[in-house]
């Protein structure tokens, strides 16, 4: 014999019913939503067109729903030493650093700029599901709180060091684990091409395209010197 009376502890009734209208139309078809309370004898009353309101705790509660809560950037198995911070939960970010390290790097023909590998500084990437956050650091081991943060050295990247990802179309799953999240946007970054300064920010003390253009497919280590401080911290990115 099971017991199974854990199973009834939680009571649920209803309280709300979505209905989705879709027209005749064959394309691009229009929608229309209707929203109706329950009344205490389980009977759906009150039907009005479903509010902001309404829509946006609908969002909320999908959003906090266990399964996703669980799932999303749930470590495969130990946590990769290289996490700094973890901030869990469907709309969570995560914080890692990455060692100096030779990658591959694309860029516009308008750069006269050669595609090919290149040493890049070590780095501290911060990303949510939606945006991504990069910034070089001049450490070769795992950086503390008090690690002076520097300016990602690439184009593309806004001077607070929120990444344009431009065309390239980001989508982070909601059952991603915490490695595929990592691993997805590095490749986002890396394999995307990069085609201007942000805004007119210029991230190094020098030229950027000179700097590329004599690393690019050389074994020549990126020029710490060329680095430009941000004037922050790592601890700066944690909320």
């Amino acid at each position: 014999m099971i017991n199974i009376k854990d199973w009834f502890e939680d009571v649920y009734i209803p309280v709300k019913a979505i209905l989705l209208y879709k027209s005749l139309k064959e394309e691009q078809p229009d929608f229309y939503v209707e929203s109706y309370d329950i009344n205490a004898e389980g009977y759906p009353v009150n039907s009005h067109p479903l509010s902001m309101e309404e829509a946006a705790g609908l969002s909320e509660n999908l959003d906090s729903s266990p399964v996703l809560q669980r799932s999303f950037l749930k470590p495969k198995a130990l946590m990769p030493e290289n996490i700094l911070h973890l901030d869990a939960g469907r709309k969570g970010a995560v914080i890692w650093y990455t060692v100096p390290q030779k990658v591959n790097l694309f860029f516009i023909k308008d750069l006269q700029i050669p595609c090919g590998g290149a040493h890049i500084p070590a780095l501290i990437w911060k990303a949510s599901k939606t945006d991504l956050f990069i910034y070089a650091i001049t450490v070769n081991k795992k950086p503390l709180l008090q690690t002076q943060l520097f300016h990602a050295p690439f184009f593309n990247v806004f001077e607070d060091g929120r990444v344009c990802m431009g065309t390239v179309d980001v989508d982070i799953p909601d059952f991603t684990s915490l490695e595929d999240f990592m691993s997805g946007w590095q490749e986002y970054f890396f394999n995307s091409y990069f085609s201007h300064l942000v805004g007119g920010h210029n991230p190094v003390n020098g030229n950027i395209a000179e700097i590329f253009r004599h690393l690019v497919n050389t074994n020549k280590k990126f020029p710490a010197e060329q680095l430009k401080t941000t004037g922050k911290t790592i601890k700066s990115l944690i909320p």
